[in-house]
């Protein structure tokens, strides 16, 4: 019987031979519980966004009973309610605030950024996001729209002896106290999320990933203009779109270093959602998204790093094109590309995941989901290079197919 360290070590050298195009003693199995633990462990969604005992316990006993290689730490994106609470966040509706106790998170589509303020965005982002975008979007910081910009308080005589007057009005002072009484929940996040990661390698699970980013398009589009400004912004001004990704990515690539240096993790979490094929064609694909996204990745690479995209929807179209990265470094999740035509493609250059169908997962049979699994290990897990997964996270899957996904892809999956 193996140690805990013993098994951690395994988990990890599994996972990183299959990144590499290694061939791993197994397939390994990486899924994203998200909101599963919930249901089941008898609890609602809204008591794991607000209670930190109660997700570090519905996880840990989810990665215990189901034994992934490795787990994902839940305390980033899930423990927050408080957080949220306090800022009053606007673009996000959770359970208590808009949504049922039972339901997932939903994120407000909008122009947070209007198409006038690009210029402001270029010239300087943090000071655009604390005056202009902070107060739009979280109604306990819109006291900093009072503020003056502060690049302009430099020294003695140049902007300081004045420049600091913003700070005596009283709706400034009260988003300087929400600031702190947020700081109070970030650190609580912190806490916990370095006591999961730590408990989690005591008992033998690796973390999926020690940092996560966004493509720039996608941090623009998502956050800043929404679907329909950015939509327009591709013919309207497509210039100012390109700077605004090259404004954004030293700061994609800072959270990533960030983010990988702080956990000693080297997998980079980076969802991509609106470069489906879809959403733009291939040109518009080539022109406004790819660039500055494989300019992320390939710095992440050589910084010693694993890009680790998922990919939303169907992405078949863009294959030859994200072909395009040193080989053996990065590892794209796919949600419904063509997996034969992705390994036939891709198999040399990077390792794919997934992508087996949450419809069969929520709806179907433990035997549908094995006939699925032995499908993708017959044709795309051959040679190495794969990694069994859903096609996105578990919220409302059946734990029988959860089950039969791991004990399926442990048994048949053995090289």
């Amino acid at each position: 019987m193996k140690t805990p360290e013993e098994l951690y070590q395994q988990r990890e050298k599994r996972v990183q031979d299959a990144i590499a195009l290694r061939v791993p003693d197994r397939v390994p199995i990486l899924v994203l519980f998200a909101f599963f633990p919930a249901k089941y462990c008898g609890m609602t969604i809204q008591e794991l966004m607000y209670d930190p005992e109660k997700i570090f316990q519905a996880e840990w006993k989810t990665m215990i009973d189901f034994e992934p290689d490795m787990d994902n730490n839940p305390f980033g994106i899930r423990l927050l309610g408080p957080l949220l609470e306090t800022l009053d966040f606007k673009p996000l509706k959770w359970p208590g605030h808009g949504v049922a106790a039972n339901h997932t998170y939903q994120y407000i589509e909008g122009e947070y950024m209007k198409a006038e303020e690009y210029d402001h965005f270029l010239l300087d982002p943090t000071d655009f996001m604390i005056r202009r975008f902070w107060p739009r979007i979280m109604g306990g910081l819109s006291g900093l729209q009072q503020l003056p910009p502060l690049h302009n308080i430099i020294s003695y005589y140049l902007g300081m002896p004045m420049g600091f007057r913003g700070f005596t009005q009283p709706e400034v002072k009260e988003a300087l106290e929400t600031l702190v009484k947020a700081g109070e929940k970030s650190l609580e996040i912190a806490a916990y999320s370095m006591r999961f990661s730590k408990e989690a390698r005591e008992a033998g699970f690796p973390m999926q990933y020690g940092a996560l980013c966004q493509a720039p398009f996608d941090t623009l589009t998502d956050f800043f203009r929404g679907m329909k400004g950015a939509m327009l912004d591709l013919y309207r001004r497509p210039e100012k779109v390109i700077q605004a990704c090259e404004k954004l990515l030293p700061f994609m690539i800072e959270m990533a270093l960030n983010g990988t240096r702080a956990s000693g993790n080297p997998r980079v979490f980076i969802p991509i959602h609106w470069g489906l094929d879809n959403f733009m064609s291939r040109e518009q694909f080539n022109r406004f998204f790819w660039p500055t996204l494989r300019d992320l990745m390939v710095t992440l690479i050589h910084e010693g790093l694993n890009p680790c995209p998922l990919w939303e929807g169907n992405c078949t179209t863009r294959l030859e094109t994200i072909k395009d990265i040193p080989a053996g470094k990065a590892c794209y999740a796919f949600e419904a590309t063509d997996m034969v035509k992705a390994k036939e493609i891709l198999g040399g250059t990077v390792c794919i995941r997934g992508n087996v169908p949450l419809s069969i997962i929520a709806t179907g049979t433990p035997d549908q989901v094995r006939a699925c699994c032995k499908k993708l290990i017959d044709t795309v897990a051959q040679g190495g290079g794969y990694i069994m997964d859903t096609s996105t996270g578990l919220d409302d899957a059946k734990p029988e197919n959860v089950k039969a996904l791991i004990d399926f892809t442990r048994e048949y999956g053995v090289y």
